[in-house]
C-alpha cells in the first residue's frame, strides 16, 4: 500500500482555478473522503492523483516519489468510476481478469486471483454471467473487483455508488468499508453525499471552489467546523445559523427582539459581525420554564421515526431542534427552549471563519 502526499497542487482552465494550493497527506491504509458540492474540484483532484489529469503546479508523491510526470499506467493505482464501465461482451470473470491478462499473467495466477477477489466481494456465483444479466449493485461489485484484483498501491473511487438506489447504497457502504479493512488498502473516495463521507471515512477533506476548507475525522469536522461552509455542509439537518448580538449576557438572534439566555463563553476576538451556529440536537426543549429557557412556538414538525425535527418560530426565521418522537404534540404547541452553550459556535460574518472562545 502507499502514502500519498499532495503538495501545493494547482489546476486551472484559462483564468479559472479548479484546484488552488491544495495540500493534503493520506497515510498508508487510510480511508480519506474528498467531500464537496459539484464543481468544487474533488474529482479533478482524484483524476490528478491517478494520472488522468495533468496539474499545472505542485507535486504528487506516492511513497515519497514524485509521480506527476508519470503516465497513469506507471503509478500502480486503481480507479473505480461512477459508471461501471464493464465490457458488455465479457463475463464477470473476464471483466475482473482483464487487468491481469493485459499484463501477461499466467492463466493459473489469473484464475486464483479472480476467485480470491470474487469471494471477498461475494460474487462467486455470478462469475459466468455477463453485465446485461446483473443488477446495478452486482455490476459495481465487479468494477471494484477489477480494481482490487491486481493489488494496487491505492484505490481511487469517484462516487462509485451514486447511481444506486438508497437500499443498495447503504449495503454497498458497508461492503466498501469491509473491503477496505480486509485489504488494508489506501483509499481515496469522492462524494458529494455527507452521509457517505461520515459513514466511510477515517478522515474527510472538505473542498469548495477548489480550496481545501478542512480535513479531519468525521467527528472533528462535525463538532468543530473550521468555517461557515463546513458548518453548513456537514450535518442533517443543516446547522442553525443566525446573526447574533450579545445583550447583558443574553443573545439576540436574527431579527427577533427576544433575548435568549446564554451561559457560555464569548469569542476572544472582535468582529464587525457575528454569527452563531448550533446544531439541532443542541437545541434543548422542555415543557417547563426555567431561568435558562425562553418560550417558543412550534411551527412545523417532521416525524422521522426515531426522532422528530421541530421548526420553532424565531422572528421571521426558524430554529430547528431534534427531539424524541412525539415530544412536541403538534404545530402551535408552546415549548421552552435552551441552547447548549458548550455546543455553540461563533463565526466572523465577513470571513466565515470560526472564532476562538474564552477559556474557563
Amino acid at each position: 500500500m502507499a502514502d500519498i502526499v499532495l503538495r501545493d497542487i494547482e489546476k486551472y482552465f484559462g483564468n479559472s482555478y479548479i484546484i488552488r494550493k491544495l495540500n493534503l497527506s493520506i497515510k498508508d491504509r487510510e480511508f480519506v473522503v474528498l467531500l464537496g458540492p459539484s464543481g468544487c474540484g474533488k474529482t479533478t483532484t482524484l483524476r490528478a492523483i491517478a494520472g488522468l489529469e495533468e496539474i499545472d503546479t505542485g507535486d504528487i508523491l506516492i511513497d515519497g516519489k514524485a509521480v506527476q510526470s508519470l503516465h497513469a499506467s506507471e503509478r500502480d493505482i486503481a480507479f473505480v468510476f461512477q459508471l461501471f464501465a464493464l465490457y458488455p461482451h465479457l463475463t464477470a470473470f473476464e471483466n475482473i481478469a482483464f487487468p491481469l491478462r493485459a499484463t501477461g499473467q499466467a492463466q493459473n495466477v489469473i484464475a486464483s486471483e479472480v476467485r480470491r477477489v470474487a469471494k471477498a466481494i461475494g460474487i462467486e456465483h455470478l462469475l459466468e454471467l455477463r453485465p446485461s444479466a446483473l443488477s446495478g449493485g452486482d455490476m459495481q461489485r465487479i468494477a471494484i473487483g477489477r480494481a482490487l484484483v491486481r493489488r494496487p498501491k491505492a484505490m481511487l473511487m469517484d462516487e462509485p455508488i451514486g447511481a444506486l438506489d438508497a437500499k443498495l447504497r447503504e449495503d454497498m457502504r458497508t461492503e466498501l468499508k469491509r473491503l477496505h479493512v480486509e485489504n488494508g488498502s489506501t483509499t481515496i473516495y469522492v462524494t458529494h453525499d455527507q452521509i457517505e463521507a461520515m459513514a466511510l471515512a477515517d478522515r474527510i477533506a472538505i473542498m469548495n471552489d477548489g480550496v481545501l476548507q478542512q480535513a479531519g475525522t468525521p467527528t472533528d469536522v462535525y463538532l468543530n467546523p473550521a468555517n461557515l461552509f463546513v458548518a453548513q455542509f456537514i450535518g442533517s439537518p443543516v446547522m442553525n445559523i443566525f446573526d447574533a448580538q450579545m445583550d447583558q449576557g443574553k443573545l439576540r438572534l436574527g431579527d427577533t427582539s427576544d433575548l435568549i439566555p446564554f451561559g457560555g463563553h464569548l469569542p476572544t476576538t472582535k468582529a464587525k459581525g457575528l454569527k452563531l451556529g448550533i446544531r439541532a440536537e443542541s437545541v434543548k426543549l422542555s415543557h417547563e420554564a426555567k431561568t435558562s429557557t425562553i418560550p417558543m412556538t412550534a411551527h412545523l414538525i417532521e416525524p422521522l421515526g426515531s426522532h422528530d425535527i421541530v421548526d420553532l418560530k424565531l422572528g421571521s426565521n426558524f430554529l430547528r431542534a431534534r427531539t424524541p418522537s412525539g415530544f412536541v404534540s403538534g404545530a402551535g404547541a408552546q415549548v421552552h427552549v435552551e441552547l447548549d452553550a458548550a455546543q455553540t459556535h461563533f463565526f466572523d460574518s465577513e470571513t466565515g471563519l470560526v472564532m476562538p472562545r474564552m477559556n474557563g
